[in-house]
């Protein structure tokens, strides 16, 4: 078990959850894969170490790991919902063919959000940039 999934095991135990076989593996599966998957792709991977687990289970999960601060969702259009459990600032860049998702660090544009406050009087809460484009394995 990796120190990423420990800490993120005590901070849970710490705020009183219950730490349940699925519970870990779909955080686990969360901090170790770095993958940006729907609910889904998280069913659908550990449903042969938990055949009674429900796609139910793993949104109920998901949704208290988001409430927790622990997991981002990240909506695009009319696709399935993907999580991230990378929550430091940072932005990503999704393959138009594939769907695929990476991180990419940039420094922050916290200098655009003080400027869209004090232009339009609107108090900011944050900004979300994507690029798109097409990945190395499409393109090949």
């Amino acid at each position: 078990m990796t120190t990423r999934v420990q800490h993120a095991l005590e901070q849970l135990k710490t705020s009183g959850v219950r730490i349940t076989p699925q519970r870990h593996a779909i955080l686990a599966y969360l901090l170790e894969s770095m993958e940006h998957p729907t609910a889904d792709e998280i069913y659908r991977s550990l449903e042969p170490q938990f055949p009674s687990m429900s796609v139910a289970t793993v949104y109920n999960n998901l949704k208290m790991f988001i409430e927790a601060g622990m997991v981002r969702e990240l909506t695009y259009g009319d696709s399935s919902s993907r999580f991230d459990a990378n929550i430091t600032e940072h932005y990503h860049i999704i393959c138009e063919q594939c769907g695929k998702i990476e991180d990419f660090n940039y420094p922050s544009l916290r200098e655009v959000e003080n400027q869209a406050e004090q232009h339009t009087g609107f108090q900011i809460s944050g900004h979300r940039m994507e690029l798109y484009g097409i990945c190395t394995d499409c393109r090949d």
